[in-house]
């Protein structure tokens, strides 16, 4: 207990693998993931038998391939958080190039599923959504151009990564998939600042945004549908934002009671986008506030190790992977209690979904290796000694 509160021990020269990364990972960061995991396999036996039942499955069909499919991404984030972070940026560049290319051949390759949006590649069995694994490899890619670029002599890392950025968000834009580009966007403005981007460019970066987003609005249908259904006075009760709505009024604080909800009834996607209105509706707020707590508790839990670190590649990485990791889960429930317009994400962890729980799973994997305590002197000693 005493080292998920005040951190690990540092770890010693020579030792093995397995005990030196149980003593320096961040415990109560993985601990809140593991819970979080739970918590989404429980709101799955809730959440997803009506919708087996009307597709012909088993009652349970989407909670085992959750458990496999989270199993999958549990061993992804064990086996990445073990990695140096030499070792996490190689496979973060090898990923990247691979997801975006995917990406790129989603309008040849990919399909909609009915549902408007060419984001999946069909492999049968599964469904796989490249995007997911594009995020945490960008991040990372991004967070080595700029770091680099504060080097003597070092590239225009901060040009190239908002290049890079803008090629993304094009592609994304294309699928249409805007929630994974004002992601993408957002962590990459995030880095930026944290290496000390000018706040006059960050503004024109909103502006620019904003701008985009007008755009947008008027040329595409998929968008305007979804931001006029946002600014309606009234929510129409028969589709996903009204059930949803009425379903988190009817909970309260102590919920209606384990399998007594009747949202998941009428969500079709109330086992993945909608899967807080459930958890609302079936155990209350309380449910909910906890959920909002663990993932609290692992963004500001690694936000203050990041803090204390010393190398800038690893500073800049871990913040955009938290920072993202949060700001999704943020724009989920916000979804869910009609404070942001619907964006087609997942809660991570929590939702069902192959593809978001294994990318998941990979950049948690990639933060717990970054936040891991190192034998290194911490940033305020180093900028104290230099000012003597």
């Amino acid at each position: 207990m005493t080292e998920m509160v005040y951190g690990a021990v540092p770890a010693r020269a020579g030792d093995p693998i397995l005990p030196r990364w149980w003593r320096t990972i961040d415990k109560l960061s993985m601990s809140c993931i593991l819970i979080l995991f739970g918590i989404g396999m429980l709101l799955g036996l809730a959440a997803s038998p009506p919708l087996a039942a009307k597709n012909g499955f088993a009652p349970f069909h989407y909670v085992e391939r959750q458990a496999f499919f989270g199993g999958l991404a549990l061993a992804a984030m064990f086996f990445t958080s073990m990695m140096t972070p030499s070792l996490v940026r190689r496979l973060a560049v090898l990923g990247f190039i691979v997801a975006l290319i995917a990406v790129m051949l989603l309008p040849v390759f990919g399909t909609d599923f009915g549902k408007g949006a060419v984001r999946w590649y069909s492999l049968g069995f599964a469904a796989l959504q490249p995007s997911e694994f594009l995020k945490p490899g960008f991040v990372v890619v991004a967070a080595w151009m700029i770091a680099a670029s504060q080097e003597i002599n070092g590239p225009p890392g901060k040009m190239m990564s908002f290049v890079m950025a803008v090629i993304i968000v094009a592609f994304l834009a294309m699928q249409p998939d805007f929630g994974q580009a004002a992601l993408v966007l957002f962590a990459w403005g995030i880095m930026w600042f944290v290496a000390g981007a000018p706040m006059l460019l960050l503004v024109g970066m909103a502006l620019l945004v904003l701008f985009a987003g007008t755009i947008a609005y008027n040329n595409s249908d998929h968008f305007a549908r979804r931001i006029d259904g946002f600014l309606a006075p009234d929510v129409d009760p028969n589709t996903q934002l009204g059930y949803a709505t009425n379903a988190i009024r009817e909970g309260g604080f102590l919920g209606v009671g384990v399998g007594e909800g009747q949202v998941k009834q009428s969500l079709p996607d109330a086992h993945t986008d909608f899967i807080v209105a459930v958890a609302a509706e079936e155990y209350g707020l309380i449910m909910v506030l906890c959920i909002i707590a663990l993932y609290a508790t692992v963004v500001v839990r690694s936000l203050v190790r990041l803090m204390r670190e010393r190398d800038p590649f690893i500073r800049l990485a871990g913040t955009g992977l938290v920072c993202m990791f949060g700001v999704q889960a943020m724009i989920n429930m916000g979804v869910a209690v009609r404070m942001l317009p619907a964006k087609g994400m997942t809660l991570p962890f929590v939702s069902y979904g192959g593809s978001s729980l294994i990318a998941g799973g990979i950049a948690v994997g990639m933060l717990l290796a970054f936040t891991r305590t190192r034998p290194q002197g911490e940033i305020g000693d180093i900028l104290l000694r230099r000012t003597r």
